[in-house]
């Protein structure tokens, strides 16, 4: 993959990609990948920003562990302060949300799940552009640190080669199933192979279809494909809906039967 970008402070935007290939029992299909996030304090120690986007993420859906000293490897001219690990919570929710809110509930752990993402690299956000523009760029005006480069999210989660790849990685899994996280895998992935989705919430809104298999074929395979809401909803990470909270809530009372074992 070509040139993606760099963070604050230099770092180069990573692809990521699964890491052990052997078969596995599902397929999990995610928006984009996430980051490291560090607290930047400057030369008083006073916070400028209490979280910036620094890394790529060490793997799909990072859990947060090693995120101090990851951090501590970034190089930050003395002049601009330095930076510390951002607070617990804001590294690795999504990962620990799968984990805790869908694979457990399924019986599963990571061996058992090979992790995909629409955009395999981090993207920056509104809110960090906001905190690029506001709190660092002014340090790149006096060539004290380097621009950042990072791709914004693109208005095209997926063209048709990144939904070859997509088909191309499921099959290699040998997965039985295959997990949608949110409207965008949907949108993006499975409306390519089956025009009667398209969000969430065309399977269904209420307990009794929340949450349940649907058949699809993928080259003469079949598969069963598990739509599920978006960690952001399970795990009320930020701005997120009160509804799929619930039902995803309920569905974990209930997950552990949902799967051929």
């Amino acid at each position: 993959m070509s040139n993606l970008g760099n963070f604050p402070f230099g770092e180069p935007v990573q692809a990521l990609s699964q890491k052990d290939r052997t078969p596995k029992k599902v397929f999990v299909l995610g928006v984009y990948a996430s980051a490291v996030h560090a607290k930047w304090l400057d030369a008083s120690g006073k916070i400028v920003v209490r979280a910036l986007a620094v890394a790529s993420e060490p793997y799909i859906f990072w859990t947060g562990e090693g995120a101090d000293e990851i951090v501590s490897k970034i190089k930050v001219p003395a002049a601009a302060g330095k930076l510390a690990a951002a607070d617990r919570n804001l590294n690795g929710p999504s990962g620990n949300a799968l984990d805790s809110g869908i694979l457990i509930p399924l019986g599963l752990t990571r061996k058992d799940a090979w992790l995909c993402d629409l955009v395999p690299y981090s993207c920056i956000n509104p809110q960090q552009q906001e905190a690029v523009a506001g709190r660092y760029q002014p340090w790149v005006e006096k060539k004290i640190l380097p621009p950042v480069t990072t791709k914004p999210v693109p208005g095209i989660l997926a063209t048709d080669e990144r939904v070859t790849e997509i088909t191309k990685e499921i099959l290699e899994s040998k997965a039985e199933y295959l997990i949608l996280l949110g409207d965008e895998p949907i949108k993006w992935y499975l409306s390519k192979l089956s025009k009667q989705w398209k969000k969430l919430s065309d399977f269904g809104e209420d307990d009794k279809t929340y949450g349940t298999l649907h058949s699809i074929i993928i080259e003469g395979k079949t598969i069963q494909v598990l739509p599920l809401a978006h960690p952001r909803q399970i795990a009320k990470l930020g701005h997120s809906s009160a509804k799929w909270f619930q039902l995803h809530k309920k569905w974990t009372e209930r997950a552990a039967s949902l799967l051929r074992r």
